[in-house]
């Protein structure tokens, strides 16, 4: 890290996983007493609401296949603005350290200078199962979690995946839905065909939707009925908790017992 030598200072924000009340309270009064806001695609508008009428607000968002701007252009545009305007805030969905390049940025930032200060946020892979009733731990059940990351910079899936599918954990795994043939094809080939499976969209908004099932048809529930925004899947014993899988746990084996007597 080098001296300091610029003025002002960049504030690292998670914004959390998309309901803008789920933001902290240290969050809400940073982003009320910003210049300028670099903010993602995945932050809730709502939030933006909170800055004061003269900050500037810049959307620079990245979503697979729609780049506005590339990571390059990102950390110029902090140290660009930082210069001129004092105070920044770099506003980024969920935990700015989980997938989010946070770091780097900060790394970026201290290298030309700047002062910089890492607020946390909500991590989606903790947040939206917690509101899913699906804990990501539960005593009897599982020891642990991970979070991977589905998609590479390289456009291939990650090869924890397949170290993860040989545990009992629960798997966590964001930025993978272009990737779900291809995970459920590496548990089949693992046996875990009737494992429990959940894809949850838009998480924690208004238009959250969440499909339940098992490795072996989970492609197919996805397909019928398929969903714009982004997501999360989580895999593990724990999905089994969720009440939908009780509730079509429950109505299959009524129906195969009806099937027997008959």
């Amino acid at each position: 890290m080098r001296k300091q030598t610029t003025k002002g200072k960049l504030i690292i924000l998670g914004a959390g996983p998309g309901d803008p009340e789920l933001i902290t309270w240290k969050g809400f009064r940073a982003i009320r007493d910003a210049k300028v806001i670099l903010y993602d695609a995945l932050v809730n508008p709502e939030l933006l609401k909170a800055a004061n009428d003269s900050a500037l607000k810049i959307s620079v968002g990245k979503r697979a296949g729609e780049h506005s701007f590339s990571q390059d252009e990102i950390n110029e545009l902090i140290v660009k603005y930082v210069q001129q305007e004092g105070h920044v805030i770099r506003l980024k969905g969920g935990d700015p350290y989980v997938f989010g390049r946070g770091y780097e940025e900060k790394e970026y930032a201290e290298l030309h200078g700047i002062e910089t200060e890492y607020i946390p946020g909500i991590s989606s892979s903790i947040a939206l199962t917690g509101l899913q009733d699906i804990p990501l731990t539960k005593r009897g059940i599982n020891d642990g979690f991970w979070v991977i990351t589905g998609t590479k910079s390289n456009g291939k899936l990650s090869k924890d995946v397949s170290l993860a599918v040989q545990s009992d954990a629960t798997v966590v795994i964001l930025m993978g839905l272009r990737k779900i043939e291809e995970i459920a094809a590496l548990y089949s080939q693992e046996g875990r065909s009737n494992y429990p499976i959940a894809v949850i969209y838009n998480g924690s908004l208004p238009n959250e939707k969440i499909f339940v099932g098992k490795i072996s048809n989970i492609v197919d529930k996805l397909k019928s009925e398929p969903q714009d925004g982004p997501g999360i899947i989580v895999i593990g014993e724990v999905v089994k908790l969720h009440p939908e899988y009780v509730y079509n746990f429950v109505n299959q084996n009524f129906v195969e017992q009806l099937s027997q007597q008959g």
